[in-house]
């Protein structure tokens, strides 16, 4: 498919790879695909701070997260209230992210302590309307739809013998 294809099909797989490479004391530059439906490719970098001793020349990993899926949500109420036909004179959201984070000898775990979005929709109309598009919104986010179920995250590391799960 082209750029700017249209996607008529009812159902498909939507694919992203990318290549991490260390390019800097913590710095990593990202090449981003879409593979499918669409193909289209990103530069992207992160990196971190001092505490982790990098020199904050791109945003950290959690920043990019957390940008992604405000933008996925964003997306989601500016391509839908065109087709539900709801009118928007202007979109603002606000998400906060909260992880706890416990040091456990010289390393440290992370887990998730809540999501939070914020919707603000300046419309003329109803509240109906709006909480439509919303749910619709929220239910084509694809950020949002993969953090609101058990998901299964699979690591390999390359050995001389090939890859191997870690």
């Amino acid at each position: 498919m082209s750029e700017g294809s249209v996607i008529d099909r009812d159902r498909m797989q939507v694919r992203f790879d990318c290549r991490g490479t260390a390019t800097g004391k913590m710095r990593n530059d990202l090449a981003v695909s879409m593979v499918e439906p669409l193909q289209e490719s990103f530069e992207l970098a992160t990196d971190e701070g001092p505490f982790h001793g990098g020199d904050s020349t791109a945003p950290p990993p959690l920043a990019l997260f957390v940008g992604g899926l405000t933008g996925c949500i964003m997306t989601q109420i500016r391509a839908f209230s065109k087709r539900l036909g709801v009118t928007l004179n202007d979109l603002q959201v606000d998400v906060r992210v909260i992880w706890n984070w416990e040091k456990t000898g010289k390393t440290y775990e992370t887990a998730p302590e809540s999501f939070e979005i914020d919707i603000d929709i300046d419309s003329p109309d109803d509240e109906a309307a709006i909480l439509t598009l919303i749910d619709a919104a929220k239910k084509g986010c694809f950020i949002e739809q993969t953090l609101k179920q058990p998901n299964v995250v699979k690591h390999r590391y390359k050995t001389p013998d090939g890859w191997k799960e870690a």
